[in-house]
């Protein structure tokens, strides 16, 4: 959420805040706010489609000062879209103006655009570091605050609900969080902060009441909007404020609309005296409704207040303390996700957009940096998502529904055993296309092959989808389309790892023999790779690829080089020098190569809903480690040096380790990129001439990859626990 104005106010008064040297304590951290005040704060790439590594350095080092003054993180973040539909004008503006911005940023002009996988980085290092965080049903202050209040303890975040939310801990800004100058001993290392509590403002003016606060906060307008008839009250109020409540505020005239209001809110002793007030002044009627607050505006006023009401027992204290039952929520659409699936979601490890597209059927799609004159960098995923919708929404389709309301509470879209269902849940036999096998089907797994919708027992499912057209965003109906192979949800915790790799690999149509060479880790985004080889329009060039695997070689070889590492991989580094030296540097007065950049872009939204499909089969591979999988200024700048005829072969040394890894995952790609089970997924693209006019383009790259393989193949045995 957000108050308009409030923010700017009360940090423009240095008497709402008071100074602390921040150590010893727990602290509730808004995630979102977080990740997005680290990466814009500290001018990491946004042009170039972001530099994933520099990020995970800087949470890291953040992570590292918190545990340097022994203050405990604990972090929340908000998970889908709120299914009642008050914030989603909001949430479209917010689309609207991202779409702007990231166009200005591709013409080398000011925005602010943050990059597709920040968030995914983000909970993969938390993971990684044992951070204790808790992924919400959908909007996540009202849990945060609720947590704090009942701990005692501080927020830290960016959001102008938090002042205010009555916390007895207080909030701490984090423009005023100078975790970057650690201060003090060894021993007794604090931050130095700015906290602010309600009571510092409200007894600016003159005791004011702090339940007060949220009538404010309703009548200036947050995210949900302010009640329609809101202008006409302040009117009345801004003139009424000067004569009732110039006195107050220890003297000052009111010199902004907010502390207009605050000082009019200070002359009441009590809310229901203050929506007395406002009922008179908007002339209703005396009919009385709940509280004792007449009905009207009065009443619309006190509903929309209780949005700041923390008096409840916060949920998460109990997934804190180490019992893990998912957050409650208003969200009755989750309770459609197997346990297994409302588990992931809660532990981060499944995306806002598959709770999205099961609970609300509407899906916003991330904009990105790209040529907002071709198609949509999301169009090449859209095969992807088709899948995750298919599974999410199998039962709504299967069912024979027509297509669920937008913005309602999903009702009966899962959990639909033995209404219409597939098969006949006998003990069969299904064949795995990924592990070319047959095996036994037991009776909680349902195997057919798609069939043409029959009138009366199947319809189709569509989720909106709000992405870019031109510089506008448009909704488009996206339908759902299961893959071939059948996989219930209530059976996925059940179901083996075979059948759900066999699942994921149908949809990218990549055989898993032609993931034989890759790093078990790095199997999935070479997976993406080949299908967006396949999916990508314009068709990516093979310097584009090249370019992508020496980042990912970069990426794999940098975590190998820590300290600790053996002097083979040491040897290294100046490949590594070498290959950093390539990177787009601050500055620089060569244009974006748009080009490149808009199918980058391509290839990360290949990569974000493959993420979101592994997840939602419960990772039959393992996610890849993003934050050295993909740099832009690094990626950015091998391409251009390609262009110039540099071979990518040549910027490592013949049979080193980075060498024989980079052919060893070119081949992959390659290998992936040619469709496997070509019936399994409809075309979106006529292919004439496209396989054909790749390996015209790479025919000597193609010898000289396999003539590098085949030295691989010999070495591997031997060195193989160098490489992995």
């Amino acid at each position: 959420m957000g108050v308009h104005g409030l923010t700017t106010y009360v940090e423009g008064n240095k008497n709402f805040l008071q100074d602390v040297r921040f150590r010893n304590s727990p602290l509730v951290i808004d995630g979102c706010s977080l990740y997005f005040r680290l990466y814009f704060n500290h001018g990491l790439d946004q042009q170039h489609g972001g530099d994933y590594d520099a990020f995970s350095s800087l949470l890291t080092q953040f992570l590292s000062v918190l545990a340097a003054c022994n203050i405990q993180p604990f972090v929340v973040l908000d998970g889908g879209m709120d299914p009642s539909d008050k914030k989603f004008s909001t949430l479209r503006q917010r689309l609207q103006s991202r779409i702007r911005e990231a166009d200005s940023i591709s013409r080398g002009s000011n925005g602010s655009i943050l990059p597709i996988l920040t968030r995914a980085v983000f909970i993969q290092v938390l993971i990684e570091r044992g951070i204790p965080l808790v992924q919400c049903p959908a909007e996540a202050d009202w849990e945060i605050a609720c947590l704090a209040h009942q701990w005692n303890c501080p927020v830290l975040t960016n959001d102008s609900d938090f002042f205010v939310f009555d916390l007895p801990g207080g909030y701490l800004p984090f423009r005023f969080f100078q975790w970057t100058n650690l201060n003090g001993k060894a021993s007794q290392r604090y931050i130095s902060a700015r906290l602010y509590n309600t009571n510092n403002l409200c007894s600016w003016f003159g005791g004011m009441n702090c339940e007060l606060l949220p009538l404010c906060a309703v009548l200036i307008g947050n995210d949900y909007g302010a009640p329609k008839e809101a202008d006409t009250l302040l009117a009345l109020i801004d003139v009424g404020a000067l004569g009732r409540g110039g006195g107050r505020g220890k003297g000052r005239a009111p010199t902004s609309r907010i502390e207009g209001l605050l000082v009019w809110l200070s002359s009441f002793s009590t809310v229901a005296e203050a929506l007395e007030e406002v009922s008179r002044l908007m002339g209703e009627g005396s009919r009385r409704g709940k509280r004792g607050q007449k009905d009207g505006l009065s009443s619309q006023l006190w509903a929309a207040m209780q949005e700041y009401n923390i008096d409840a027992q916060s949920s998460l204290v109990h997934w804190f303390s180490g019992v893990k039952v998912p957050p409650r929520g208003t969200t009755s659409g989750l309770a459609e996700l197997p346990a297994c699936l409302s588990l992931a979601a809660a532990q981060g490890q499944l995306a806002p957009l598959a709770v999205d597209a099961l609970v609300m059927q509407r899906v916003l799609l991330v904009p990105q940096v790209e040529n907002s004159k071709l198609p949509s960098s999301h169009f090449s995923s859209a095969p992807i998502r088709q899948a995750i919708y298919g599974i999410l929404l199998q039962n709504a389709q299967k069912g024979g529904g027509a297509q669920l309301a937008k913005g309602a509470q999903v009702q009966g879209t899962g959990g639909g055993r033995g209404r219409g269902g597939r098969g006949g849940g006998g003990r069969g036999q299904w064949h795995n296309p990924a592990a070319q096998h047959w095996v036994d089907a037991p009776v909680w797994m349902e195997h057919a092959a798609r069939v043409a919708p029959v009138q009366g027992q199947s319809s189709p499912v569509f989720v909106e989808e709000y992405d870019r057209l031109d510089l506008n965003f448009k909704k488009n109906q996206m339908e759902a389309q299961p893959p071939e192979t059948y996989i219930h949800l209530d059976g996925l915790d059940q179901a083996p790892v075979a059948l759900r790799l066999g699942v994921l690999l149908e949809v990218l149509a990549v055989k898993q023999s032609a993931l034989a060479l890759a790093p078990v880790h790095l199997q999935l985004a070479v997976a993406v790779t080949g299908f967006w080889l396949r999916e990508a329009v314009p068709t990516p060039s093979w310097l584009l690829v090249q370019a992508l695997v020496l980042g990912m070689v970069y990426g794999e070889m940098s975590c190998d080089s820590q300290p600790g590492a053996t002097h083979h991989q040491r040897a290294e580094a100046n490949v590594l020098k070498a290959l950093d030296r390539q990177r787009v540097r601050p500055g620089e007065r060569r244009g974006l190569d748009i080009g490149a950049t808009h199918s980058f872009s391509q290839w990360q939204s290949c990569l974000w809903s493959a993420l979101c499909l592994n997840q939602l089969l419960l990772m039959p591979l393992p996610q890849p480690p993003l934050s050295g999988l993909f740099s832009g200024t690094l990626v950015h700048g091998l391409h251009r040096l390609l262009k110039t005829g540099w071979a990518a072969e040549s910027l490592m040394p013949g049979g080193s380790l980075s060498g024989r890894l980079f052919s060893c995952l070119l081949k992959a790609v390659r290998d992936c990129s040619f469709k496997a089970n070509p019936s399994s997924l409809p075309s979106r693209k006529k292919r004439r001439g496209r396989g054909r006019g790749r390996r015209g383009r790479g025919g000597r790259e193609t010898q000289d990859v396999d003539e590098l393989n085949n030295k691989f193949t010999l070495l591997m045995c031997e060195e193989q626990y160098d490489l992995w």
